[in-house]
Order: structure tokens, then C-alpha cells, then sequence
């Protein structure tokens, strides 16, 4: 039905979804004026007496029901030969779509398990038996769930054990459910369903407990390669318990579940309201419910694996009995957390009470989400909605998670929900108390405050001009929730700058002072969840330290402590460093990558040719106008430095072109047109300046441009005349214009595209009548040319995501990488105006990431120069540390 269509009363508006049992469409009550869901009859099944008895039923069903947590029906009616229910408009999602993110919190699961049964409890006593109860048919809302489609359903007489039912009439339904008939869903249908026998309450039951499992451990009950095989299963096996793959999960819950999913009805629970008791029984914690059960680790193909997962289960259970008990075990134990394959991880972040793990994770250089995994778990789930999340926080009941995304600061509930936006916030860290207030940070500005419902950010601190803070970020609340750390910057200077310092804040009063001089996120971990001593975490030069801090006094004690050692700092947040501890003494860092890469020459078939250098951390690969040289930033993670370095291939040999002394980052080459020079970007004054010195390494450099902010050179046009650049906010995390620096007697740059259009890697043409350049502006990366240097026209070159464009010699063809990492060709036609022809894929890559540089191409375009991730590309294991100040202390 198209929006606008009439049934009676009830104006369309637009399609919820399609079944075998009908269609259902938002719609209006024009006469009550309320939004419902109209469930429609299709006229392709109306012709059907056996489909129209059906719809009849589920009418007849419903209408007897009126529960808290069963989808309510209003009307019923016929328009022009439509059948149509008119039934309770629902919002939110369905548990299937829930499950699909992972196990349920086992708080969560009974919460919502005890509703399911009282809504079958309360259709049983009504004589309806339900017959396709599945996560499909169950809505999660606000109040709660609500059982729905119940087109399926039948009336039966009361199961021994049910009283006071209304029992109805059976007989206009009865040729629908004779014996022999399977109706429902093969996953949770009762061995006797399957049979083709009655089915009773005792049916619903079944489905109860596949349900239930379903949920505690994100896998079904029972599975098949094909419909015979898992038929069989579920007439002939049970499932491994729920302890086996969840141990955190109550083990009462396992009794509840297993007696739910007997093969005989006779041992089943016999009502709903067995099992509705029962689940209430388990979330009040009877039979030690609470109490991990054992992990058994089962025997693995490969030795190695199994060892490491029963490491990690083992402790994940200790840390999670460790949780709930007091005093701390004296003994630290340490593990790794193995991390999702081919995914690139940041941005740990353990939950207040240290059980649960949220992380970023994502395809290198593609769009990341936000993920969460219980540490009694063996694996995470994405949530939803999370796209492009950034620098994720916890409330302090660990319910819900805030994070930056799109430019806006959002939280989303761990257990499931849309993602829903608090305020318009670019923001570089937040923290958030009991009270329901977050703080956060903004570029190059001070901290803000705004309530977690939402609402106007207010200020809280200020820059203060006489210290030279440029920047005020990463907030952090103390255990009070008023008082807060942060870090305040200097974002131009060094990282001994005297600016740079963690200071104690807090909402009630002007109070503000330093408690440490430092350049990193710092976060307080108390020394046990009742005491006001603990540690400030803090990292310098790749080292984990702990500082003692009396949180109630606001200063420091004792000595610097060594934590952990490699801890791995953010490329794309300043001094934001990848660490997380909880209040009870659980740690979780991340170590450095060992990157290790080789330049290998490729042909346009993906043919390997020969390898230039040795192994190395090798970025932005630039082949040198005459094909004779290669210059090339080399990576020293260890010592945060990188520099330019020359290769020559007919010699064979290599000389570095810039570096020495205490200058961190000098990269980012860009060839003269000519080859005797070089363009670079160096941090040595600010983020990035733009200098230029001879390629052979010697003579001096000259200065092109300093400035606050960040300048990274792409391009050096073919006449000489002008530099094409990516100017970034003085914090450093956003493009946000493609400027021009010509080199003319004023060398005044120019802004090409304008500010707040993100972009990324451009290329004149080399004619220099065109500038090709990627851009987020669509809404995903893509690669475009405009004329140059205007005014002039615009064309999108790619056409499903591209990145780091690259022309032939002749200007007769255009290159670039597509989203998963395909070397693209575009053909294009000289003339007078623009004219591209459909990118065509010449062969896959497996460079690094999309969005920095790391492939060129030779002038005659038959030849690509490709950094190539050699092997241990993945992420590194997460290091999980439980007690860990008792090492700290000795």
C-alpha cells in the first residue's frame, strides 16, 4: 500500500514490514487522531480460505487478551475487499535484533524473561496457545516487552494445572491444526510440533526455553546444515548448558532453561507461571544463583588456542567473582583479551565494575563502532547505530556508554536502543557522574557541562592565557562526582612544556589547581571501591605510571610507580593514550603495534615485481619525477619520531633527508617538480609547518609556512607556481580545508575548498588544469576533481568510495584506492572540459589504511609502488590486569 492510502478510517503512512501472515504499515487514526499499526490481509492470500481463517484468528486471539506486555488490538475491518487489524503502534526493536548484538546482561534477560511468561501466562488462561514464539516476535520498548503476531495461534483447552481459563470454541479452526500440520518456525518448535501432534501450552513452553537461551548466550538453542538435520537435532540432542558458554550467567538459570526444553511435555514446567516464578526466583538470587558457574574448556584442533581461551575464560571469571567479593584477592593475575580478527582496536574502556569492556573497533582506515564484551565472554558484539564513534565513557551505573560521533555527542544503552544525540559536540573526551551531568571537551577551548538527558552546554573551566593553555580535554570525575581532572595543554608547544599539566577542577566553586605536570590523559583509580586513596594513571614515552593521590585532600604522595611498559598512544587524538582501569582494581591497556611493511613494486594485473628497502614502518611512498628515487617517511613508533629518507634505485642505496635531534614528526615528502627539492611538514615549532630543502639531503631548509594549526602538503604543482596542502584545526583531528600556498612574492595561502567540508589527499593534474582531492562531503570519502584554479566545475570521479587519488603522466587516466582497498582506474578524455569515464578495478591491495598515503604511481602508469603490510598486522591483544596495584605497591 503506497503512503496516503485509505482502510475506513485509517490513513497509510508507511511500511513496518512483511510476514507470511500479512503486511504491516504505520498508519493514522484520522478519527482519534493517534498513530497504529494496520496489519493487512494481502489480496494475494485473500483468495485463500485457510489464510483468511487464519487472519480471522489472530483477531479472535487478541481481542481476548489485554496485557501490560501483549501488543493490544483496536479495530478490525474490511475496505474494498482488504482484510485489516488495527493493532497498538509499537517503537523500539525486536529481540531478535537484540540478540543479534550479542548475550543479554543476565539482569536484563530475566527482566525481560519474566515479562514473556506473564504475557503467555496470561494467553494461556485464556485458552491461546501462541505456536510461533521466537525473538522475531517479541518488541522491546520502553515499557518493556510485548508479544506480537499471534497469527499462528489457537484456541485449546486448558493444560492440567490451569484454572479459571475462559475456554473458547475450536471448531473454526480446527481443519488448520489437525494433526500432521507444522506451522510456526522450525528453530523453536517443541518436538511434538515437529511431529505434527497437538500442540498446548506446554509447546509454547518449549519455544519459552529456546528463547531464554537464546538470549543468554546469542546462540540458538539448535542448529542445523539443513531442515532434516535440525529437525533432528532438536528431537534427538539437547544444547550445551548456558554455564558452558556464558559463565557469568546464574546456573539456576540452566535448571530453568533445560527443564523448559525437555523433549517430553509431561517434563516440561507445566504453565507459564511455573516458569515466571522461577525466573523471578533466579533474579532474586535463590540457589546461589549469582555464582559463576564452572568453565569447562573444550578440546581444541590447535593447542595453542585452547590454552589461550581457557586463559582467558578462567580469568575472566576471576575477575568477575573478584567483583563481588571483598577483601581483594593479595595476588595480581594477568591475561590477554584476543581481539576481533582483520579489525583495527582502540580505546579500551572497562565498565565501573570492571565486568564488561567497551572499544572501538574497525577495518583499517574504514568506519568503526562501538563494541562491547563481557569479560566472561569469548567474544563482543558492534552496537548499532555507533558509526564514526570516537573516545567512548560510562555512565557510572554502566548502563549506557557516551561517545562523539558525526560532530554531535551521543549515548546509547549497552543492552539495546537507538543512539540518541545529547548535543552538538566535536568533543575530545567526556566523563560523566551520578547525577546525570557530563563533561566534555571541545577543540581548542575549555571543558562544558550538560545534563545527560540532554540540554545547552554550559562552561566550566577557562583558558587561562598567562599559563599559554591552548586546549582544555580529557575530563575525569573523582569519586565524589563534583571534583574532576583534566588536562591542560599547550597544543603548540612540546612535550615539556611547562602548560601541560593535570589540574583538579570542580562544579560547585572556582577551585583549580595542578597536581601534576604531565602531557597525557590521566584517570584516578582508587586502591579499593570504598577508599579515597588511590593512583593517577598517566602515560610518558610509552610508559604506564601511577602516581599515589589522596582524593579527598586533592594531592599527590609517594613515588612514581611503574605500571606497564609499550602502552600505545593515539595517532589521532593529542596525548590521548589507550588505557582504562575500573574502581575494583581491574586494568586494561593496549600495547604498540609492531609495524613492519615492505615496498613492493606491482604491475596493473597485481603481478608482484621487485621490493625496494628492507623491512621497515614505511608511509606516504613518492616516486621521484625521473623514476630514479624514492622518498618515503619512515616510522620509529618507539621514539614517536618520523622522517623523510631517500632511496635511490640505481645505486641501491639510502640516506635520510631529515631528522636528528629531539624533532619528533618531520613527514609527509612531497618531490619539487623538478626533483631537486623536497617538501615536508615538520612539528618542530607548532603541529606542522611546511619547509623545504635540497633532496640530496644537504643545505639548508627553508621555512614555506609556520602558522598554529597543522599544514600537510599533498601536491607541488608541475609549473612550480603552487602547493597544494590539508589544513587541519590547531588539535589536529579534523581536515577541514584544502588551501593553496603559491610561491609567488607574497606566498599567501589560500583556502581551495572551504572550511568544515572535510577532506583528505589531492593531486594537480599535469597540465595543472585540474585538482583531484577526496572528500567526506557526501557523507563517505570520495574522490573528486574540480577545475584550477577556478572558478570552474566540479565532477565525483569515484562512485563507491575512493581515496588517495593519483594521474598517469599524460593526464589520460586517474587512479585511486576504492573502500576495500581496490586499485582503480578511470579513464579520461583531453579536451576543453572535464570528462571521466567508470572507474575499473585493476587488482586488490592490502596497504595499511585508505586515508593516509601509501601507494604511487610510475609516470607511465604500468607500474604502483604499494607499502604492504608484512605479517603480525593484527591488532595486538588487550592486556588485562586484575589487582593490579598490588604489583604497583611492592
Amino acid at each position: 500500500l503506497i503512503p496516503g492510502t485509505r482502510l475506513g478510517p485509517y490513513e497509510i503512512l508507511a511500511p513496518l514490514g512483511a510476514g507470511g501472515m500479512g503486511e504491516v504499515y504505520r498508519a493514522r487514526d484520522t478519527r482519534l487522531e493517534r498513530t497504529v499499526a494496520v496489519k493487512v490481509l494481502p489480496a494475494h492470500l485473500s483468495s485463500s480460505e485457510e489464510m483468511r481463517q487464519r487472519f480471522e484468528r489472530e483477531a479472535k486471539a487478541i481481542s481476548q487478551l489485554s496485557h501490560p506486555h501483549i501488543c493490544a488490538l483496536y479495530d478490525v475491518g474490511s475496505h474494498e475487499g482488504t482484510e485489516y487489524l488495527v493493532m497498538e503502534y509499537l517503537e523500539g526493536e525486536t529481540l531478535a535484533d537484540r540478540v543479534a548484538k550479542g548475550p543479554l546482561p543476565a539482569e536484563q534477560l530475566l527482566k525481560w524473561g519474566v515479562e514473556i511468561a506473564d504475557a503467555l501466562d496470561k494467553a494461556h488462561r485464556q485458552g491461546i496457545v501462541h505456536r510461533d514464539l521466537k525473538p522475531g516476535n517479541v518488541m522491546l520498548t520502553k515499557s518493556g516487552v510485548k508479544l506480537v503476531d499471534f497469527g499462528l495461534a489457537r484456541f485449546a483447552p486448558p493444560v492440567s494445572g490451569l484454572s479459571g481459563m475462559s475456554v473458547l470454541p475450536t471448531q473454526a479452526g480446527t481443519n488448520l491444526t489437525e494433526k500432521g500440520t507444522i506451522l510456526g518456525t522450525f528453530q523453536y518448535m517443541a518436538p511434538e510440533q515437529l511431529e505434527g501432534k497437538e500442540a498446548d501450552a506446554r509447546t509454547d513452553i518449549f519455544a519459552l526455553g529456546t528463547v531464554l537461551y537464546e538470549m543468554a548466550t546469542g546462540q540458538k538453542a539448535f542448529s542445523g546444515l539443513s531442515q532434516a538435520t535440525l529437525i533432528a537435532a532438536i528431537i534427538g540432542t539437547q544444547p550445551p548448558p548456558i554455564s558452558s558458554i556464558q559463565p557469568m550467567i546464574p546456573p539456576a538459570l540452566d535448571r530453568v532453561v533445560k527443564t523448559c526444553l525437555a523433549k517430553d511435555p509431561e517434563d516440561r514446567w507445566q504453565t507459564a507461571h511455573d516458569v515466571m516464578l522461577e525466573l523471578k526466583w533466579v533474579a532474586e538470587g535463590g540457589s546461589q544463583a549469582g555464582v559463576p558457574a564452572p568453565v569447562v574448556a573444550r578440546r581444541k584442533s590447535r593447542e595453542r588456542l585452547a590454552w589461550a581461551l581457557f586463559a582467558i575464560s578462567a580469568l575472566a571469571a576471576f575477575a568477575a567473582g573478584y567483583i563481588r567479593r571483598a577483601p581483594a584477592p593479595a595476588r595480581t593475575f594477568r591475561s590477554s583479551i584476543l581481539m576481533p580478527e582483520k579489525l583495527s582496536i582502540t580505546s579500551p574502556m572497562l565498565s565501573p565494575d570492571g565486568s564488561r569492556l567497551a572499544f572501538l573497533a574497525g577495518e583499517r582506515g574504514g568506519k568503526q563502532k562501538l563494541w562491547i564484551r563481557p569479560l566472561a565472554a569469548l567474544a563482543g558484539q558492534p552496537l548499532p547505530g555507533t558509526e564514526n564513534a570516537d573516545l567512548p565513557f560510562w555512565s557510572p551505573d554502566g548502563r549506557s556508554i557516551g561517545f562523539f560521533a558525526d560532530k554531535k555527542l551521543k549515548k546509547i544503552d549497552v543492552s539495546g536502543g537507538p543512539a540518541l544525540t545529547i548535543c552538538d559536540a566535536d568533543g575530545l573526551g567526556g566523563t560523566w557522574n551520578r547525577e546525570g551531568t557530563i563533561l566534555f571537551a571541545l577543540p581548542s577551548s575549555p571543558l562544558y557541562r550538560v545534563p545527560a538527558s540532554g540540554g545547552v552546554p554550559a562552561v566550566v573551566t577557562r583558558l587561562d592565557g598567562s599559563r599559554h593553555e591552548t586546549t582544555h580535554r580529557y575530563p575525569h570525575f573523582l569519586p565524589d562526582g563534583h571534583h574532576f581532572l583534566y588536562l591542560a595543554g599547550n597544543l603548540a608547544g612540546g612535550p615539556n612544556d611547562p602548560a601541560n599539566q593535570i589540574r583538579v577542577a570542580s562544579l560547585d566553586s572556582k577551585e583549580d589547581k595542578a597536581v601534576l605536570p604531565s602531557d597525557s590523559i590521566t584517570i584516578y583509580a582508587p586502591s579499593s571501591a570504598d577508599s579515597s586513596e588511590g593512583f593517577l594513571l598517566f602515560l610518558r614515552e610509552g610508559n604506564l605510571l601511577a602516581q599515589g593521590f589522596d582524593a579527598k585532600g586533592l594531592k599527590t604522595f609517594g613515588d612514581i610507580l611503574p605500571v606497564a611498559q609499550n602502552v600505545s598512544a593515539s595517532r589521532e587524538f593529542w596525548r590521548f593514550a589507550h588505557f582504562s582501569a575500573s574502581a575494583n582494581g581491574v586494568l586494561v591497556y593496549q600495547t604498540q603495534e609492531t609495524l613492519s611493511s615492505q615496498m613492493i613494486w606491482y604491475d596493473r594485473d597485481g603481478r608482484k615485481g621487485g621490493e625496494v628497502g628492507e623491512a621497515e614502518a614505511y608511509i606516504n611512498p613518492r616516486i621521484s619525477p625521473d623514476g630514479k628515487k624514492i622518498a618515503v617517511d619512515l616510522l620509529d613508533a618507539g621514539a614517536r619520531k618520523r622522517d623523510v629518507w631517500l632511496y635511490d634505485l640505481t645505486r641501491g642505496t639510502r640516506t635520510r633527508v631529515t631528522g636528528g635531534g629531539s624533532i619528533a614528526i618531520n613527514g609527509d615528502v612531497v618531490w619539487s617538480p623538478d626533483g631537486s627539492r623536497i617538501l615536508f611538514d615538520s612539528d618542530r615549532k607548532h603541529q606542522a609547518d611546511l619547509y623545504v630543502k635540497p633532496a640530496s639531503g644537504g643545505g639548508t631548509e627553508e621555512a614555506l609556512l609556520e602558522a598554529e594549526g597543522q599544514k600537510i602538503p599533498s601536491d607541488w604543482s608541475s609549473d612550480g607556481r603552487f602547493i597544494a596542502f590539508e589544513e587541519r584545526e590547531p588539535k589536529g583531528e579534523r581536515r577541514v580545508a584544502l588551501s593553496i600556498l603559491s610561491l609567488g612574492e607574497n606566498r599567501k595561502p589560500t583556502i581551495f575548498l572551504q572550511r568544515g567540508s572535510e577532506v583528505g589527499t589531492s593531486r594537480f593534474s599535469p597540465d595543472g588544469r585540474w585538482l583531484a582531492y577526496t572528500s567526506l562531503e557526501s557523507g563517505r570519502w570520495e574522490v573528486y576533481v574540480a577545475s584550477f584554479p577556478g572558478p570552474g566545475g566540479r565532477w565525483q570521479v569515484s562512485t563507491s568510495g575512493g581515496y588517495q587519488p593519483r594521474w598517469r603522466r599524460d593526464g589520460k587516466e586517474l587512479f585511486y584506492l576504492s573502500e576495500d582497498r581496490k586499485l582503480m582506474s578511470v579513464e579520461i578524455k583531453p579536451g576543453a572540459s572535464f570528462e571521466a569515464g567508470v572507474p575499473k578495478p585493476l587488482f586488490d591491495t592490502s596497504v595499511p589504511a585508505v586515508l593516509a598515503n601509501f601507494y604511487d604511481v610510475s609516470a607511465d602508469g604500468e607500474r604502483f609502488l604499494v607499502v604492504t603490510p608484512l605479517g603480525g598486522q593484527a591488532t595486538p591483544p588487550l592486556n588485562l590486569v586484575v589487582n593490579w596495584a598490588a604489583d604497583v605497591k611492592k
